[in-house]
């Protein structure tokens, strides 16, 4: 039989389809942004008058965002829902709310109040501008991040894990916020005041943007099926965890935080010293000649 050609009236509704947004999805985005701008906002006030509490917001602001961060994804695959305006839109309020926000966040808590080392205040300015240019190299490594996500297919971990599972390559951009968030959420949002803790806080910063740029694995879980049917400990588990970050918000997320970090660092290492090292070329020669020879 011949092939029915499509009607005019499912042409025109497939394009105010394409043309529209899908609402679900793109407002869990939305609260990504406003909780960003809430968090750079609260970092300016913050440095206007010095009260903590504004950093603590802010460092609120950011883990809110990406709890935010994380249900509009699934959302939209549960609900199919996905388009490639929903993944752009999400790409750029990224890049505002984990990439700008948090890099603002450890600049001005982090470098900007601290003292004079060793009294000399030429040093002092040095130590904001290396504070500076660390902040900024956060924020490019979490925009090359986003853009390597984007631009892959299937991307692969230098470090292959568990097969079946979904893996990140690289720490993705919401968590090294999140390292960002917890740490100023643990300090109660007092600003560094010892320039030492400050340089300490910088390397933090650098080797938390590194991580974002390396093709290290860090797991996804989006493997994770919320319907399918879990065993009751799991259920257990989860809402213990979250009365746990309830009543102790600044211990649990930190600990959250750190270990997901070193999770990716020590996955690395491990499969480091169990790759075989490599053959010399006079091993390879012999290996190949071997079949010759039987």
């Amino acid at each position: 039989m011949p092939q029915q050609l499509p009607r005019l009236q499912d042409i025109r509704r497939s394009k105010r389809v394409r043309k529209g947004m899908f609402i679900l999805p793109s407002l869990f985005t939305a609260g990504n942004i406003g909780a960003g701008y809430f968090a750079l906002a609260q970092t300016f006030q913050g440095a206007t008058t010095g009260e903590a509490w504004h950093f603590d917001f802010a460092a609120k602001a950011i883990g809110f965002a990406i709890l935010f961060d994380g249900l509009d994804g699934r959302i939209a695959r549960m609900t199919n829902t996905t388009s490639e305006f929903g993944k752009q839109l999400d790409s750029l309020a990224d890049v505002i709310t984990f990439g700008v926000a948090p890099a603002m966040l450890a600049y001005v808590w982090g470098v900007r109040s601290t003292d004079a080392p060793f009294g000399n205040t030429e040093w002092q300015t040095k130590l904001i501008q290396l504070g500076a240019i660390m902040t900024f190299l956060f924020l490019t490594a979490g925009a090359s991040r986003l853009a390597r996500f984007n631009i892959q297919a299937n991307p692969q971990p230098s470090n292959p894990g568990r097969p079946g599972r979904k893996y990140f390559v690289g720490m993705a951009i919401p968590a090294g916020a999140g390292v960002i968030a917890a740490v100023v959420h643990l300090a109660g949002g007092e600003p560094i005041k010892d320039w030492w803790l400050s340089l300490v806080w910088m390397l933090l910063v650098l080797a938390t943007g590194f991580l974002m740029v390396t093709t290290w694995r860090f797991y996804s879980m989006k493997d994770l099926d919320l319907k399918k049917q879990r065993p009751f400990t799991a259920f257990m588990l989860i809402t213990g965890l979250i009365a746990a970050i309830w009543f102790f918000s600044k211990p649990v997320l930190f600990l959250i935080a750190m270990t997901y970090t070193l999770y990716g660092v020590l996955s690395r290492l491990a499969y480091i010293l169990r790759r075989p090292s490599p053959l010399s070329s006079a091993e390879q020669q012999q290996l190949q000649e071997q079949p010759h020879q039987t």
